[in-house]
């Protein structure tokens, strides 16, 4: 296995001689949320800073929270603009992110020149700014949240058209003009080697992981559960691709054809399809057993993941989800708790044994698997003390600091020696990656 590329200056905190004194600056630029409502990214922001590199951020403002037009917190500068997210449609598309470029490019302006220009996908449209960037002499890192192609064949159904072509000649271009590329798990880091021409060596997986301080177990609270002896709990995004209607319908069955009501469920989030999924419970049925709280504070989170006794994952079986890893079941991994999901390829490997898995999109297994848990307390209690052990050793945060870190260092070998009172060195083996299948 070839070594990781020596990091040099970027040495992560704790380690001998560690961070860039000299004040290297990086210019992370993200589209589709908030920072630091967007927890990667602002992890992501924290490493480096902690590094040693001067961080600005630029990304949309929040609807009810990150709504400052500018804000400097822990040390990192964010600079936010105004933007409609698109209803429908290509022409609403066009229009946002045509709203996003032009605000990036004028706020990349008013930051100034940097040392690397850090774009987080979606849309595969940030390459444009960062190649502007790349002439004034910055290093451009592609870090890739989403498969835009699988994300449209996932989210439109409308097979390879011609909008299909056009996203994946985007992807192209976006690989091309990177130097190196942030992967966030192996299937991904499988995508940029085979569609997108990388050289093995150029392509760091760096793991999305939870935030230790923000997922802490408290003790359970049983009114939560409305007066049942069990929760059920769903925390995440609310957008079609995303099985809140699975989750929906395999509870309805849970309750008419295995014949229980022994539960009550909460579904904890917001998004495009969230009052689609509220007038769905109510057709459904399901109104007097399952709760809808929309975004909610990290406390009231903790409370429910806390006293929950089943969470689920019910993202359903597509070419964007089969190769994803979803932050909820980290998330829930994180806070002790058994899952139910649907089999897919990277739910696997981020769960393990943390997890049960009914077939794609078997909503009676999944119904099935959610009574089979409840029945069954000393399993959920082993099943969520793997989870736990999981996220606190191989899925750690720590581990993808470090392939961050070498990934900046590698974008930037060519420019920047060690210096002398930092002797080279390495941080381990593996091709930046943060976990080994």
């Amino acid at each position: 296995m070839r070594a990781v590329p020596n990091p040099g200056t970027w040495a992560l905190p704790g380690d001998a001689q560690g961070g860039d004194r000299r004040g290297r600056r990086a210019l992370i630029l993200v589209e589709n949320l908030s920072v630091p409502f967007d927890r990667r990214v602002w992890q992501e922001c924290t490493t480096l800073r902690e590094a040693g590199w001067r961080v600005d951020v630029i990304c949309p403002r929040g609807r009810t929270r990150d709504t400052e037009a500018e804000a400097e917190i822990d040390g990192v500068r964010i600079h936010r603009y105004p933007l409609r997210a698109a209803t429908a449609g290509p022409a609403g598309y066009l229009r946002e992110y045509g709203s996003a470029l032009w605000h990036t490019v004028r706020l990349a302006r008013r930051v100034g020149p940097v040392d690397v220009v850090h774009a987080c996908n979606p849309p595969d449209l940030l390459f444009l700014p960062a190649l502007w960037l790349k002439r004034r002499g910055a290093r451009f890192v592609f870090d890739q949240h989403d498969l835009v192609p699988e994300l449209y064949l996932s989210r439109f159904d409308r097979g390879e058209d011609l909008l299909y072509r056009a996203v994946c000649a985007l992807e192209r271009l976006t690989y091309r003009a990177a130097d190196v590329v942030l992967a966030t798990n192996e299937s991904y880091r499988d995508v940029a080697l085979r569609r997108g021409g990388r050289r093995p060596q150029d392509v760091f997986v760096v793991r999305s992981a939870p935030a230790s301080d923000r997922f802490q177990p408290v003790p359970p609270e049983p009114e939560l559960k409305r007066g049942k002896p069990h929760l059920l709990c769903y925390l995440g995004v609310m957008g079609p691709q995303d099985g809140v209607d699975y989750a929906l319908r395999a509870l309805a069955k849970l309750r008419d054809e295995i014949g229980r009501a022994d539960w009550h469920a909460v579904f904890i989030g917001a998004g495009d399809a969230f009052d689609e999924m509220v007038r769905l419970s109510e057709r459904l049925g399901l109104t007097d057993q399952v709760q809808f709280t929309g975004r909610i504070p990290d406390a009231d989170l903790v409370r429910y993941l806390s006293t929950a006794d089943v969470c689920l994952s019910p993202d359903p079986h597509n070419p964007l989800n089969d190769v994803s890893t979803m932050n909820k079941v980290l998330e829930y991994m994180a806070m002790g708790r058994p899952i139910v999901s649907f089999d897919l390829r990277e739910a696997r490997v981020s769960a393990g044994d943390a997890a049960v898995y009914a077939p794609a999109n078997d909503e009676a297994q999944f119904a099935r698997l959610i009574g089979e848990l409840l029945d069954d307390p000393e399993r959920r209690a082993r099943m969520g003390k793997v989870g736990q052990e999981r996220i606190g050793g191989e899925l750690s945060w720590r581990n993808s600091q470090r392939s961050l870190l070498a990934a900046y260092a590698a974008a930037c070998r060519d420019r920047v020696p060690p210096t002398p009172d930092t002797p080279a060195r390495q941080t381990g083996e593996g091709e930046g990656r943060a976990v080994e299948r």
